[in-house]
């Protein structure tokens, strides 16, 4: 991608809530950006979490195993659309740091309008192959219809939760994650209301918490974009010029669709994990998506750090201060780490009475303090990985990290399930493969690295690197 050599100017608007990554501080504007961002994935877990925790109190181990064995499959269907926002993130991020106006403008309007048509799409799509996924997947009878259910409802959703993905994505681009926790404490506290209400007060089942879901997604969606229609900085939203821009549709696409295929074949590799648990029974199920629930508090705050490697790296890429990404790179992993290690040993050190939340059965508990074991104890190495596909991402490198992590942590976990697992059927022998592969895929992503960040300064540097981003869009690292 090429940049222009303006730069914002002075008389320029910005909101109170951004934050200039191309100078001052990074340690500090990177935990200034990270914290509101992991709590906001924290109360998008509690989303799930409020429904996990109701059914499991007041419905039954049935209706818990029905919403957490559907995890999995509406993340494998629901990521290939995700992964077009941070092809909206890096753009945007990209044309705020090189000063981009109007490409900037043309890439918000085109990705509101791309994500609600994303969203109907999702709608039909969901509705449609629910029932026949979860049979593949061979989620047991007793289990199905209620999943089913829960399904079909979540998905009608889609068009909301889309719209809101893509315009916290608008707002991360530029510093803000202060705005979107603040929507989504809002929305978090409507879903917990409406939880209690519908299932204890209604007696309703697993309806009973995927109608607050939707609701509350609603209100996150709505406020976001009010957020954005009101705004009055360069990425402000006026409704009446939502149109698509081919150009800037492709390079979403060029950058996000390899994210989303990276994320969708994760899914894939998870949903076959997921079909190992139920060979297990309800029981291990109940206790997986248990523990899998806690395990997710721990990524989402970990991931706060990949999505500021992918800003701060966009942004300053976009400014050709490529010194001061080294720096942003290296923070990031020593953050990464350090807060894996606390909260995901800490969080399985915790397991056995943060595991009642959800069930006072002791082998839900054993099940799931063993998921905590292999998949949260050494959560941090995930961590660094992620750290590494955010960077290459932010240099405009989406297919090779794609590549590296499809082979790293999907092909060898699928070789795993066919090939280690049948030698020892165990719980233990299943999960045993999360920290393998994360092993494997966190060196291949750091050889990466090193080879698309020499390609993609080179690019940047060359003569006609200073024409207007509205030529030819980013070229693969």
């Amino acid at each position: 991608m090429r940049f222009p050599k303006i730069r914002l100017k002075p008389r320029a608007r910005r909101s109170g809530y951004e934050i200039d990554m191309t100078s001052g501080p990074i340690v500090s504007k990177t935990i200034r950006f990270a914290i509101p961002l992991a709590l906001s994935g924290i109360l998008q877990l509690l989303f799930n979490a409020a429904d996990i925790i109701v059914v499991g109190q007041f419905v039954g181990p049935t209706a818990l195993a029905a919403v957490g064995s559907t995890s999995a499959l509406i993340q494998l269907i629901v990521n290939l659309f995700i992964g077009l926002s941070i092809g909206v993130n890096v753009l945007v991020a990209r044309y705020y740091g090189a000063g981009a106006t109007k490409d900037l403008r043309e890439t918000v309007h085109t990705s509101v309008l791309i994500s609600l048509i994303s969203g109907v799409v999702l709608v039909f799509i969901g509705i449609a192959l629910s029932r026949p996924l979860l049979e593949l997947m061979g989620t047991p009878a007793d289990v199905i219809d209620q999943a089913v259910l829960y399904m079909r409802i979540y998905f009608i959703g889609m068009p909301v939760m889309m719209l809101y993905n893509f315009g916290s994505a608008i707002l991360r681009a530029v510093g803000d994650t202060q705005r979107p926790l603040y929507f989504l404490f809002i929305a978090g506290v409507v879903n917990v209301i409406l939880n209690l209400i519908f299932v204890i007060v209604f007696h309703m089942g697993v309806e009973g918490v995927a109608l607050p879901t939707v609701i509350s997604q609603c209100v996150s969606a709505g406020l976001v974009l009010f957020c954005l229609v009101k705004s009055d900085t360069v990425y402000r939203v006026d409704l009446k010029k939502l149109r698509i821009t081919k150009h800037k549709l492709w390079q979403m696409v060029k950058i996000g669709v390899p994210a989303g295929i990276q994320s969708a074949t994760f899914s894939i590799s998870n949903v076959l994990i997921q079909s190992s648990v139920n060979s297990f029974g309800s029981i291990a199920m109940a206790g997986s998506t248990a523990g899998a629930n806690i395990d997710g508090f721990v990524w989402t705050a970990m991931d706060a750090f990949t999505q500021s490697t992918l800003s701060f790296t966009s942004q300053n890429f976009g400014a050709k201060k490529f010194h001061r990404i080294t720096k942003v790179i290296w923070y990031n992993l020593l953050l990464v780490t350090g807060v894996g290690l606390v909260l995901g040993i800490g969080a399985y050190l915790a397991g056995p009475v943060l595991l009642q939340i959800y069930s006072t059965d002791p082998e839900v508990i054993r099940y799931g303090v063993e998921r905590m074991l292999l998949e949260c104890a050494p959560y941090a190495i995930c961590g660094i990985m992620n750290v590494m596909v955010g960077a290459m991402r932010g240099f405009g490198s989406s297919l090779s990290p794609m590549m590296a992590s499809i082979f790293g942590v999907c092909v060898l976990r699928v070789v795993w399930i066919y090939t280690i697992f049948p030698l020892d059927r165990t719980f233990f022998m299943l999960f045993l493969s999360y920290p393998v592969t994360w092993v494997v895929t966190s060196i291949i992503e750091v050889a990466c690295f090193l080879v698309i960040r020499k390609k993609a300064i080179a690019r940047a540097m060359a003569p006609d690197a200073g024409e207007s981003v509205s030529g030819h869009g980013p070229q693969e690292a």
